[in-house]
């Protein structure tokens, strides 16, 4: 295993100059709505100023990839943060909602190459949303939030390494 290098990447506390986009969901809104709640209060927690903060609603979870990869391709957002919530039923609709909702994402930050964070819930019932959904920091929009304010420090902080010039 290699020793670690001199300098580190792991990002700057500072948050305040950051922009992210939260993509929501309104199915499920009784579950989605906490999540951009923890979401938002997890980003002012962290120094990111309200009026940086941009919400941009969704039908379903099945358009956040979408609307995720439009947004970070403005160049508008440091990060992406995509909240949602798909609850297994009856039939396999579950299963490929929830693969199209992971893959899409991923291929959207891959493209644009912009931090995005995943903070669809993919549950069993409306009850395990809920207890995810939750009124503090183990609410799951505001751990894809924490998550997202992290990568864009460190995507900052490795700009900067490259000599991209690319910081916020």
């Amino acid at each position: 295993m290699k020793d670690l290098p001199a300098r580190s990447a792991r990002g700057a506390a500072d948050a305040s100059r950051l922009r992210v986009a939260l993509v929501v969901s309104g199915y499920h809104d009784v579950v989605t709505g906490p999540l951009r709640d923890g979401a938002v209060a997890a980003l002012t927690r962290a120094g990111v100023h309200r009026d940086r903060v941009v919400v941009l609603a969704v039908p379903g979870a099945f358009e956040i990839p979408f609307v995720a990869r439009e947004a970070a391709a403005t160049g508008e957002f440091d990060a992406v943060v995509c909240l949602g919530c798909v609850i297994r039923g009856e039939t396999p609709h579950f299963d490929y909602i929830a693969s199209a909702v992971a893959h899409g994402i991923t291929a959207a930050s891959q493209a644009t190459r912009v931090p995005m964070t995943f903070g669809v819930l993919t549950t069993n019932s409306r009850d395990e949303a809920l207890a995810r959904a939750g009124p503090d920091e183990t609410n799951k929009g505001w751990e894809a939030a924490m998550a997202a304010v992290q990568l864009a420090a460190v995507r900052q902080r490795l700009s900067r390494l490259r000599g991209t010039g690319s910081d916020q």
